[in-house]
Parts: structure tokens; C-alpha cells; sequence
């Protein structure tokens, strides 16, 4: 209990030559006012009552969200449920609002406003990058915490995909479509060393593909901007198309797509690399594991990566761990990326262009601490202190007395 306050206690030391030490006691506050912007593509989890208000309200921060114009009832709906939980707590008013509307200038100016001390944010890269921008133009920068964009890279080693690529195809497929693939860790880009294993790969994924059903995205402009990004790679010249999903009716249908490029074409165009949000994917051949190396480390950053392997395979991503490591947060292994856990161990985050601030993550129990800062106490009487620090440990919390753990009650 309490870990979160970082509670901890360097006694004075008087009697030390040359210097003495003072007593110096640290823990952790809240920021401040945090504006969150709810996403669109997950108008409960990542919106007004998602991981990023659950957070910053754990941290003691009071909350604006912006709330997202894709879903303006279920929003409203979910701030005034809110509400009643504040009022119901006991709580001053102002500990959350709610900001409708569907102006850009709105949030600009909600970042903008000097009360507010940080932003949550889970949305394109453009959105993303617009507010830092506001963010960092401010007569006082805050800190923004932005979930942008990844393509979730799944690296299909040799012995796995020679022993089991239809399979490894088939899990794929209904990853890539899961939710109209509107999940930010939708795997977008395949990564393997050429040959028939491969092929085997790419034909069954397509066959797996072409017989899923077409589901409805969220909105008109999600939709479109997935035809967009589709078209875009079907129109490449360095791409191929392997299969494209089911036809089906109903407005807003998205029909998954798969491409397929090699090394070199990949590497030509930095566009091959960028999202396409939605169930659209693109295989990359590559010519020799020495190909996947280079063009994984050539990777922008990225929330996951994949590992499809088999115990022959380990050797070989023992070598490939340490690359991967400096480009995403998550790694798995023989499983699928889409579905996040939360817990203390999970990080939802990884290097720019994934988020803002790789040292971060918006699920999980790590995610309060983007809405914390440190402040150190040294020689303050007892009766100043923060309980948290006081001489007896009021509060029962685990702290960290002269560099030892020491757990609370």
C-alpha cells in the first residue's frame, strides 16, 4: 500500500566526516490539473472514465476531459455518471469536468489554460504532436503524455514458421481484424526471411483473410482515412496485394487488407512504415536474419513487438532481443498483441512515434506515476512532515528508510 508516494527516509547523520548529512525525507505530489482527451476508437476504456482520468485521479489530480466528438452521448452518459461519484464521495466539485465539442480550438485552448499542469492523450500522431507543440509554447511547458501511432512489428522466426505457418497465419488474421482492427496494437507489418515458409505464410494468411466478414468502424472518418491509407498501398509500387476481406453491406465496412513488400522497397519509403489504422497489414521479405536485423533496427519506435518462435528459434532472438528492446515497450512471445492486460507489470508505451515519453505507460499501475512529481523534505520538524514521512509510519505504507525497503503494516 502507498508504493505509488515513493516514501523515502535518509536519516540524519551528525556525526559524519567530512560533512555531516541532514535528514532528508522524499515523497511524491500531484502535478496538478490534468486535461485528458478521450480517444476515438475506445469511447469507454480510453475515454472520459478510461486508464488516463483512473490514473491522474489516483494521483490526487483534479481532471478535464475533452471529450471526443465520435461519441458524444456515451460520453456524456459517462461524465455525469462521474459527477455522481464525486458528489456521492464527497468530493469538491471541481475535481473533474466535462468539455463537449467538436473545435480543435477548444483543446488548444484547454492545454493552453496555465491551471492545467498536464495532458493525457490517445489519438493520431498529427493530434499528438499539436498539443505538445501548445504544450511546449507555453509560458510554462507541462509535460504531454501522447499514445500516437505503431505498427506493432511481429517478427516470424525460421523454425517456427517452417513448423507451423498456417497457424501462426490464422491467429494472425483474426488479430488484424479484431475490432475492425481499430486497436492501436493492431500488428500492421510482418517481418521474415524469405523462401516458401514464407509464401506458405502469406497464402494461408490471405486465405484466413479473404473469408472474415467486413465490420463497422467507429465512425465515417476513421473509414475513409482506412480506404485512404488502403488505397495508398494497393496504388505502391514497391507493394503487393496478398487478399483483401470479405465484401460485405453496411456503412462504414472496413475489408481487411494484406500487402506484401521486401526489404528493400520497405526501406525506400518511409510511408510503408507508417499506420494505417484499421485491419490493413503489410509483409516485409526479407533476404537473411542479418535483413531482419537491419530492418528492425531501422523501425521507428513502437507499443509492441511479436515474437513467433520455437524453442530452435531461441538463439537467434537472443541476438535480436537487444535491438527490439530499444524500440518498444511490450514484447511477446507466440501470442498476439491486441488485448492489454491491466496490471503492474504491463507497459502500454514505447518510443517516439508510439508515445511522447518512452519512459511512460498509460495502463497499468505505472501509469500514475506520469502525474507525480518528487519533492524532498530535509530537516523539517516532525510536526511539518507529510504522515507519509513522520517518524512511526502513521499510514502503515512501505517506505525506503537509508536505502533499505521496509514494508508497512
Amino acid at each position: 500500500m502507498g508504493d505509488w508516494l515513493h516514501a523515502t527516509i535518509d536519516p540524519a547523520q551528525p556525526e559524519r566526516v567530512p560533512l555531516p548529512r541532514p535528514d532528508l525525507r522524499r515523497r511524491h505530489v500531484a502535478l496538478g490539473p490534468v486535461a485528458v482527451f478521450g480517444a476515438s476508437n475506445f469511447p469507454l476504456a480510453f475515454s472520459v472514465a478510461g486508464g488516463d482520468t483512473a490514473s491522474a485521479f489516483a494521483a490526487g489530480c483534479p481532471v478535464v476531459v475533452k471529450g471526443h466528438p465520435a461519441h458524444p452521448g456515451t460520453g456524456e452518459l459517462v461524465a455525469r455518471a462521474i459527477k455522481a461519484a464525486v458528489t456521492s464521495c464527497g468530493l469538491p466539485e471541481g475535481v473533474f469536468s466535462y468539455l463537449p465539442g467538436p473545435s480543435n480550438a477548444l483543446g488548444a485552448a484547454l492545454v493552453a489554460d496555465p491551471r492545467i499542469k498536464a495532458v493525457g492523450f490517445t489519438g493520431s500522431r498529427g493530434g499528438g504532436l499539436a498539443l505538445m507543440q501548445i504544450a511546449a509554447a507555453r509560458g510554462e511547458p507541462i509535460p504531454v503524455y501522447a499514445e500516437m501511432s505503431s505498427i506493432n512489428p511481429v517478427i516470424l522466426f525460421p523454425a517456427a514458421l517452417r513448423d507451423r505457418a498456417e497457424s501462426i497465419a490464422e491467429g494472425f488474421a483474426q488479430s488484424l481484424t479484431m475490432g475492425a482492427g481499430q486497436f492501436c496494437t493492431n500488428p500492421g507489418l510482418l517481418i521474415a526471411v524469405g523462401g516458401a515458409d514464407l509464401d506458405r505464410f502469406a497464402a494461408a494468411a490471405g486465405t484466413a483473410l479473404s473469408a472474415i466478414a467486413p465490420a463497422t468502424m467507429l465512425t465515417p472518418g476513421i473509414h475513409a482515412s482506412f480506404e485512404s491509407g488502403v488505397g495508398a498501398l494497393e496504388q505502391h509500387g514497391a507493394t503487393q496485394l496478398v487478399a483483401r476481406g470479405a465484401e460485405g453491406p453496411g456503412l462504414c465496412a472496413a475489408r481487411g487488407a494484406l500487402f506484401i513488400t521486401d526489404a528493400d522497397g520497405f526501406r525506400a519509403d518511409a510511408a510503408l512504415g507508417h499506420e494505417v489504422f484499421g485491419s490493413s497489414a503489410v509483409i516485409v521479405r526479407c533476404r537473411d536474419v542479418e535483413d531482419v536485423a537491419a530492418l528492425i533496427a531501422g523501425l521507428e519506435g513502437q507499443l509492441t513487438a511479436t515474437l513467433q518462435l520455437d524453442a530452435e528459434d531461441e538463439p537467434l532472438a537472443a541476438k535480436l532481443l537487444p535491438l527490439i528492446e530499444r524500440k518498444v515497450g511490450r514484447i511477446l512471445a507466440n501470442g498476439w498483441p491486441t488485448g492489454v492486460e491491466v496490471c503492474h507489470a504491463m507497459v502500454h508505451g514505447g518510443p517516439f512515434p508510439a508515445t511522447s515519453d518512452g519512459r511512460s505507460t498509460s495502463v497499468g499501475t505505472l501509469a500514475i506515476e506520469r502525474f507525480l512529481r518528487p519533492v524532498s523534505y530535509q530537516n523539517l520538524p516532525e510536526g511539518l512532515l507529510p504522515a507519509a514521512l513522520k517518524p512511526g509510519n502513521p499510514w502503515g505504507i512501505a517506505r525506503r528508510v537509508d536505502g533499505a525497503l521496509v514494508a508497512g503494516d
